[in-house]
Protein backbone atom coordinates (compact mmCIF):
# COMPACT_ATOMS: atom_id res chain seq x y z
CA UNK A 1 0.00 0.00 0.00
CA UNK A 2 1.51 3.38 -0.97
CA UNK A 3 2.38 5.66 1.90
CA UNK A 4 0.37 8.68 0.64
CA UNK A 5 -2.93 7.66 -0.88
CA UNK A 6 -4.86 10.22 -2.96
CA UNK A 7 -8.09 11.51 -1.39
CA UNK A 8 -7.27 9.77 1.88
CA UNK A 9 -9.26 12.24 3.98
CA UNK A 10 -12.41 11.84 1.87
CA UNK A 11 -12.01 8.08 1.84
CA UNK A 12 -11.72 8.02 5.62
CA UNK A 13 -14.81 10.21 6.04
CA UNK A 14 -16.82 8.05 3.63
CA UNK A 15 -15.69 4.82 5.29
CA UNK A 16 -16.47 6.13 8.77
CA UNK A 17 -19.94 7.36 7.86
CA UNK A 18 -20.82 4.12 6.10
CA UNK A 19 -19.65 2.09 9.08
CA UNK A 20 -21.37 4.36 11.59
CA UNK A 21 -24.69 3.98 9.76
CA UNK A 22 -24.24 0.21 9.23
CA UNK A 23 -22.88 -0.84 12.61
CA UNK A 24 -23.32 2.12 14.90
CA UNK A 25 -20.86 4.71 16.09
CA UNK A 26 -19.92 2.95 19.34
CA UNK A 27 -19.33 -0.39 17.61
CA UNK A 28 -17.02 1.05 14.95
CA UNK A 29 -13.28 1.23 15.59
CA UNK A 30 -10.64 3.44 14.02
CA UNK A 31 -8.91 0.31 12.69
CA UNK A 32 -12.14 -0.71 10.90
CA UNK A 33 -12.53 2.75 9.40
CA UNK A 34 -8.96 2.73 8.11
CA UNK A 35 -9.36 -0.80 6.77
CA UNK A 36 -12.61 0.07 4.94
CA UNK A 37 -10.85 3.09 3.39
CA UNK A 38 -7.93 0.91 2.33
CA UNK A 39 -5.56 2.86 4.56
CA UNK A 40 -3.62 2.32 7.76
CA UNK A 41 -4.60 3.33 11.26
CA UNK A 42 -1.65 5.74 11.37
CA UNK A 43 -2.99 7.43 8.22
CA UNK A 44 -6.32 7.90 10.01
CA UNK A 45 -4.55 9.64 12.88
CA UNK A 46 -2.74 11.93 10.45
CA UNK A 47 -6.10 13.43 9.57
CA UNK A 48 -8.22 13.00 12.72
CA UNK A 49 -7.36 12.83 16.44
CA UNK A 50 -10.21 10.32 16.99
CA UNK A 51 -13.28 8.92 15.25
CA UNK A 52 -15.54 11.60 16.73
CA UNK A 53 -13.66 14.25 14.77
CA UNK A 54 -14.60 12.66 11.46
CA UNK A 55 -17.97 14.40 11.83
CA UNK A 56 -16.28 17.76 12.20
CA UNK A 57 -14.52 17.27 8.87
CA UNK A 58 -15.36 20.33 6.88
CA UNK A 59 -16.51 22.47 9.82
CA UNK A 60 -13.44 24.69 9.65
CA UNK A 61 -13.87 25.04 5.90
CA UNK A 62 -17.55 25.94 6.22
CA UNK A 63 -16.86 28.45 8.99
CA UNK A 64 -14.06 30.03 6.92
CA UNK A 65 -16.35 30.28 3.90
CA UNK A 66 -19.15 31.83 5.96
CA UNK A 67 -16.69 34.43 7.24
CA UNK A 68 -15.31 35.12 3.75
CA UNK A 69 -18.80 35.61 2.32
CA UNK A 70 -19.88 37.88 5.16
CA UNK A 71 -16.66 39.89 4.97
CA UNK A 72 -16.96 40.33 1.19
CA UNK A 73 -20.62 41.39 1.27
CA UNK A 74 -21.24 44.97 0.13
CA UNK A 75 -20.53 47.55 2.85
CA UNK A 76 -24.18 48.64 2.91
CA UNK A 77 -25.55 45.05 3.24
CA UNK A 78 -27.91 44.45 6.13
CA UNK A 79 -26.76 41.84 8.65
CA UNK A 80 -29.06 39.21 7.09
CA UNK A 81 -27.92 40.10 3.58
CA UNK A 82 -24.33 39.64 4.75
CA UNK A 83 -25.32 36.27 6.21
CA UNK A 84 -26.92 35.41 2.86
CA UNK A 85 -23.57 36.17 1.21
CA UNK A 86 -21.90 33.87 3.73
CA UNK A 87 -24.40 31.11 3.01
CA UNK A 88 -23.84 31.46 -0.71
CA UNK A 89 -20.08 31.24 -0.25
CA UNK A 90 -20.38 28.20 2.03
CA UNK A 91 -22.70 26.53 -0.47
CA UNK A 92 -19.78 26.41 -2.89
CA UNK A 93 -18.23 23.70 -0.69
CA UNK A 94 -21.25 21.41 -0.95
CA UNK A 95 -20.24 18.83 -3.55
CA UNK A 96 -21.79 15.58 -4.82
CA UNK A 97 -19.53 13.80 -2.29
CA UNK A 98 -21.32 15.64 0.54
CA UNK A 99 -24.76 14.85 -0.91
CA UNK A 100 -23.89 11.17 -1.32
CA UNK A 101 -22.77 10.86 2.30
CA UNK A 102 -25.58 12.97 3.79
CA UNK A 103 -27.97 10.07 4.52
CA UNK A 104 -25.18 8.16 6.26
CA UNK A 105 -24.25 11.22 8.29
CA UNK A 106 -27.85 11.85 9.30
CA UNK A 107 -28.38 8.19 10.26
CA UNK A 108 -25.19 8.08 12.32
CA UNK A 109 -26.08 11.28 14.18
CA UNK A 110 -29.67 10.16 14.81
CA UNK A 111 -28.42 6.92 16.38
CA UNK A 112 -25.83 8.37 18.77
CA UNK A 113 -26.28 10.91 21.55
CA UNK A 114 -22.53 11.61 21.46
CA UNK A 115 -22.74 12.46 17.76
CA UNK A 116 -25.85 14.58 18.33
CA UNK A 117 -23.86 16.56 20.88
CA UNK A 118 -20.97 16.90 18.42
CA UNK A 119 -23.32 18.10 15.68
CA UNK A 120 -24.79 20.70 18.04
CA UNK A 121 -21.28 21.93 18.89
CA UNK A 122 -20.51 22.18 15.18
CA UNK A 123 -23.53 24.45 14.72
CA UNK A 124 -22.47 26.57 17.69
CA UNK A 125 -19.02 26.96 16.11
CA UNK A 126 -20.48 28.01 12.76
CA UNK A 127 -22.78 30.54 14.47
CA UNK A 128 -19.87 31.97 16.45
CA UNK A 129 -17.78 32.38 13.29
CA UNK A 130 -20.62 34.18 11.51
CA UNK A 131 -21.35 36.40 14.53
CA UNK A 132 -17.67 37.35 14.79
CA UNK A 133 -17.60 38.24 11.08
CA UNK A 134 -20.71 40.39 11.50
CA UNK A 135 -19.25 42.14 14.55
CA UNK A 136 -16.13 42.86 12.49
CA UNK A 137 -18.47 44.71 10.10
CA UNK A 138 -19.70 46.86 13.01
CA UNK A 139 -22.93 44.95 13.66
CA UNK A 140 -23.97 45.17 17.35
CA UNK A 141 -23.50 41.98 19.40
CA UNK A 142 -27.15 41.02 19.85
CA UNK A 143 -28.00 41.63 16.18
CA UNK A 144 -24.88 39.74 15.06
CA UNK A 145 -25.77 36.79 17.29
CA UNK A 146 -29.37 36.61 16.08
CA UNK A 147 -28.43 36.98 12.41
CA UNK A 148 -25.79 34.24 12.80
CA UNK A 149 -28.28 31.89 14.45
CA UNK A 150 -30.72 32.49 11.60
CA UNK A 151 -27.89 31.70 9.19
CA UNK A 152 -27.22 28.38 10.91
CA UNK A 153 -30.93 27.53 10.86
CA UNK A 154 -31.10 28.36 7.15
CA UNK A 155 -28.01 26.22 6.47
CA UNK A 156 -29.47 23.32 8.45
CA UNK A 157 -32.84 23.58 6.64
CA UNK A 158 -31.15 23.77 3.26
CA UNK A 159 -28.94 20.79 4.08
CA UNK A 160 -31.89 18.64 5.17
CA UNK A 161 -33.75 19.36 1.92
CA UNK A 162 -30.64 19.06 -0.26
CA UNK A 163 -29.76 15.69 1.27
CA UNK A 164 -33.12 14.08 0.51
CA UNK A 165 -32.96 11.23 -1.97
CA UNK A 166 -33.65 12.35 -5.50
CA UNK A 167 -33.28 16.05 -4.71
CA UNK A 168 -31.25 17.84 -7.37
CA UNK A 169 -31.83 21.42 -6.20
CA UNK A 170 -28.92 23.82 -5.87
CA UNK A 171 -27.69 24.16 -2.28
CA UNK A 172 -27.16 27.92 -2.56
CA UNK A 173 -30.74 28.43 -3.76
CA UNK A 174 -32.12 26.24 -0.98
CA UNK A 175 -30.14 28.25 1.59
CA UNK A 176 -31.38 31.55 0.12
CA UNK A 177 -35.00 30.38 0.25
CA UNK A 178 -34.59 29.06 3.79
CA UNK A 179 -33.12 32.37 4.98
CA UNK A 180 -35.92 34.33 3.31
CA UNK A 181 -38.48 32.08 4.99
CA UNK A 182 -36.81 32.67 8.36
CA UNK A 183 -36.66 36.42 7.70
CA UNK A 184 -40.42 36.45 6.99
CA UNK A 185 -41.12 34.35 10.07
CA UNK A 186 -39.02 36.63 12.28
CA UNK A 187 -40.84 39.69 10.97
CA UNK A 188 -44.08 38.16 12.26
CA UNK A 189 -42.65 38.37 15.76
CA UNK A 190 -42.75 42.15 15.47
CA UNK A 191 -46.31 42.34 14.14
Amino acid sequence: MPRWEPDARQRLVAAALHLFSERGYDETTVAEIADRAGLTKSTFFRYFPDKRDVLAAGQETLSRLFVEGISQAPADATPLNAVAAGLERAASAMRPFNRELAPHLQAAIAASSELQERAALKQVGMAAAMADALRARGVPDSVAGLAAELGVLAFRDAYATWAQAGNEEDFAELARVALERLRATASQLLA
